[in-house]
């Protein structure tokens, strides 16, 4: 007999893949198109897990899955072919979104609320790689947010720690997240979130991940540490340098095998298990493929982050099909086992994706193999 709990790991799983259509698109946080991090999607509270599920997709507006208008208790029901299979909620459109810098700039174009209760910005909203399809990675939409005045190119050290000051006040934001486009070749990021995460821990006591590529210096691990960055993310979004030449061309000149030296480096200086990586599923990568390459992260103490690939629309990836909710189950149930035998838990990472959890429903899984 299914639980509930197993009923709404279902659900989440099928509503990542297959997205949402929205009776009310005005409920709760406003959803988000373009950008940097999980776009074309809108916070979703299921079973009091808050998720990010695609509702500007191609996928979702065919989808099966039809949210009902909120009621006045807040909460919305969720039809699949007319039977009611769940019940969800929103979260709220948080206070500090009302708010605008000194220099009037509101404070939603320089961070945004993810999921319940965490802050995330791109720092530089712009890639040396972006202006060139040759050399883009073809899922990114970092420009298109700029492109449409949603948010500004770069966000200062003075803006972040103003806006996570407000953030953590009025919303009571937990953590934050902080990741930015490419600006070199070299450090690669890392010198723009020192100097931002500095800022902000002078301003508010906020646990800070960091995401970059790997630097091409290991000493930068330490100075971001030292600069107040409590967890530090280096994503590989694929896996096999086949799939990564075609998918992400550019970034694909820094081969997997610096990002797993860097990754043993960086665990050296943040500690077991407060090193992560964003893995999307359904690019071309096999579940082997992903399950062997996380099986070798997790022996180094860095938390494989698996989310099932969102097409966003305006990339070229934009009618690439998501992966099905068969796929991600027949994944992530065997990588929570891998996570757990591993001493690997989303609940003790300090900060970021993996401690947020709200693009993939790996911490449901997580939580029922423990």
């Amino acid at each position: 007999m299914q639980t509930a709990t197993t009923l709404n790991q279902q659900l989440i799983t099928e509503l990542q893949s297959s997205g949402l259509r929205l009776s009310d698109p005005g409920a709760g946080v406003a959803s988000r198109r373009g950008g940097a991090g999980p776009s074309d999607h809108k916070a979703v509270t299921v079973d009091g897990h808050t998720v990010m599920i695609p509702v500007h997709t191609a996928s979702s507006w065919s989808s099966p899955y039809v949210a009902a208008p909120m009621g006045i208790d807040g909460t919305s029901t969720i039809m699949r072919d007319g039977v009611k299979v769940g019940i969800i909620s929103f979260p709220r459109q948080p206070r500090f979104y009302k708010m605008q810098t000194f220099d009037g700039i509101p404070y939603s174009k320089i961070a945004t609320l993810h999921g319940s209760d965490v802050l995330a910005t791109t720092i530089l909203q712009s890639c040396i790689r972006y202006e060139s399809r040759r050399k883009s990675c073809q899922f990114c939409a970092i420009g298109q947010s700029l492109a449409a005045g949603r948010t500004i190119l770069r966000k200062t050290p003075e803006q972040l720690a103003e806006v996570a000051r407000a953030a953590v006040l009025l919303d009571d934001v937990k953590h934050m997240v902080m990741t930015t486009g490419t600006p070199n070749a070299t450090d690669r990021g890392a010198q723009i979130l020192c100097e931002s995460a500095f800022a902000v821990k002078s301003a508010v006591n906020l646990p800070i991940q960091g995401q970059c590529e790997p630097p091409d210096d290991d000493a930068w691990f330490q100075r971001m540490h030292d600069a107040g960055i409590d967890t530090l993310g280096m994503h590989l979004e694929a896996v096999t340098p086949e799939v990564r030449a075609r998918i992400m061309p550019g970034k694909a000149s820094v081969p997997v095998e610096r990002y797993f030296s860097a990754f043993e480096a960086a665990v050296r200086v943040f500690g077991h298990g407060q090193v992560s990586t964003y893995i999307l599923a359904g690019l071309g990568d096999t579940q082997e493929a992903i399950l062997s390459t996380s099986e070798k992260l997790i022996a180094l103490g860095v938390y494989p982050f698996v989310v099932p690939f969102v097409p966003i629309s305006g990339t070229p990836l934009e009618d690439h099909p998501a992966p099905s909710s068969t796929y991600m189950r027949d994944l992530l149930a065997p990588l929570s086992d891998m996570l757990a035998a591993g001493g690997l838990h989303s609940s003790e990472i300090k900060a970021g994706c993996g401690k947020c959890g709200a693009c993939s429903s790996l911490s449901t899984y997580e939580r029922k193999s423990s």
